[in-house]
């Protein structure tokens, strides 16, 4: 631990020093064939890009230095570098974490993981106690944010690790979780499961709804990616990360035993101990179905009455995706739980708390400093360049492979979400300057960020387990360098391929 402090501080040491300083170093240089207000941007930019990695300040901070100093330098007219915090993917956002706090507050999302992991299969095998954990903790941060759903399935497997200790102590063997790989395994899961499901839907982790941002703003001319499209893509990308951490972590921290006596009783009496459902979680699965249902309707009608249905684009054009999240998040605070009592699902205080407001500032600002690089001509300076620096004209599939795995490369650093606002302007100008479909290395990038995988620093999930102190750090690094590779190779490639073929299609 007292290793990953010092890296820490050196690198928030070296960030705060370099960052400005890299803005001096720009803004005094000549650039050939770039004007003025390019170099100026990109001045912010490097700032920013150096900030968002080392992190000398929070990372929400940094993304409103970008848009301050632009206006600031004369870039653009506040009006226009700050309208991008208004855009309508911040309210998909917005209402996905007020379902998503109503979900935590009104405890469903407890009882969703319990019921899971209480199913007749799971019993008291190890093996399967180990695949019910990551199954429950990857569907829930499917729809709740990773963070979110590690701490609140983090003390469910320490609880979970300390019944099997002392069960095995019942029957006579002593065992130090600390040293004991089925619970190194349990935590690692834990953590990866988490990751692995917010890939399955655009508000299931902030690179998801970024790029889907950028692609709108970067590439108006570009196919629009639906909620049902990014599932499709998104369940088959899930399926596969979680088969290859499952492999690879059973196969790294098995447990030394068939079985585990009383494990299955251990699990039904919490799970029984949430009693009956009660209002306030009936209001809250309404309006998360609600929401499901209205999402996923335009694929589901287009598959039926074919996307030129004028249902089709009656329905996308009167209830976006971005309303329906406002739709589902405004019925928790008028669905009653107590009518004389005017008590509602959701209160406003809950409700504001539970919005991560650094969050939608990242994302705004990340949106914002793209938007002037489109604006002002960057994005194409610095295309044109990656251009030649990849060979004049690469294939749609090394393009896409080099940048997904610079994307997990800099996510093992710094924020996933920062990885994704700093890469993802230059991707998508890059592939349209190529001649490419966007899409693919967009959403590619956006995939390859949430395989965070080897360092404790790399997502919040990571961080929570390891503050258990059942995970050695040479062990995250093995197991997650291995299934950030596997990842890379067997499922992030097959799943753009799939893309391609859906886009072309």
């Amino acid at each position: 631990m007292k290793s990953d402090i010092t890296f820490d501080g050196m690198r928030h040491a070296i960030g705060a020093v370099s960052g400005p300083l890299s803005m001096v170093v720009i803004c005094l240089i000549t650039i050939p064939g770039m004007e003025p207000a390019q170099q100026k941007l990109l001045a912010v930019m490097a700032w920013t890009a150096i900030w968002w990695i080392c992190e000398p300040v929070p990372i929400p901070v940094t993304s409103l230095l970008g848009p301050t100093l632009c206006v600031l330098m004369d870039i653009a007219p506040m009006k226009e570098v700050f309208s991008a915090f208004a855009n309508p993917m911040i309210f998909l956002f917005m209402g996905g974490f007020m379902l998503a706090k109503a979900m935590m507050v009104n405890g469903l999302d407890k009882r969703i993981a319990y019921g899971i992991m209480s199913m007749k299969w799971v019993g008291d095998s190890p093996k399967r106690i180990f695949m019910a954990m990551g199954v429950a903790c990857m569907l829930c941060s499917g729809w709740i944010s990773n963070t979110a759903t590690a701490a609140m399935m983090f003390p469910i497997s320490l609880g979970l690790l300390e019944a099997i200790r002392e069960m095995m102590a019942t029957n006579g063997k002593v065992i130090d979780l600390k040293n004991y790989k089925y619970a190194t395994g349990l935590m690692l899961m834990t953590a990866y499961a988490c990751s692995i499901g917010g890939v399955l839907t655009p508000i299931g982790t902030p690179p998801n709804l970024i790029m889907m941002g950028f692609l709108e703003t970067l590439a108006p001319g570009a196919p629009s990616i639906s909620f049902f499209d990014w599932m499709i893509w998104g369940f088959v990308a899930m399926v596969g990360y979680f088969v290859i951490a499952y492999a690879v972590l059973w196969r790294m921290f098995p447990a030394d035993v068939k079985r585990i006596e009383g494990a299955h009783e251990f699990i039904e009496k919490h799970r029984k101990a949430l009693g009956k459902w009660n209002r306030a979680q009936v209001n809250t699965m309404i309006a998360f179905m609600v929401a499901v249902a209205m999402w996923v309707a335009p694929g589901i009608l287009s598959m039926i009455l074919g996307s030129k249905s004028e249902i089709v684009k009656a329905f996308t054009e009167y209830m976006p995706e971005e309303l329906v999240a406002m739709v589902a998040g405004l019925l928790l605070f008028l669905l009653p739980v107590d009518i004389k009592q005017g008590k509602m699902t959701m209160t406003w205080r809950d409700g504001v708390e539970g919005i991560e407001w650094g969050t939608l500032l990242l994302f705004g600002g990340g949106l914002a400093m793209g938007s002037l690089m489109y604006t002002t001509g960057l994005s194409t300076w610095v295309g044109a360049g990656l251009r030649e620096l990849m060979g004049g004209n690469p294939s749609e599939l090394v393009f896409v492979v080099v940048f997904s795995v610079a994307g997990l490369l800099i996510s093992e650093l710094t924020s996933h979400t920062a990885a994704t606002n700093l890469l993802a302007p230059i991707v998508i100008s890059t592939a349209l300057s190529l001649g490419l479909s966007p899409i693919p290395v967009a959403v590619g990038l956006a995939l390859a960020s949430s395989l965070g995988f080897m360092m404790p620093v790399s997502t919040p999930p990571n961080a929570i387990v390891y503050a258990s102190g059942y995970i050695p750090i040479t062990k995250m690094i093995k197991s997650g360098a291995l299934i950030d590779l596997f990842g890379i190779m067997v499922v992030t490639v097959p799943v753009i391929l799939l893309i391609v073929k859906w886009v072309m299609g």
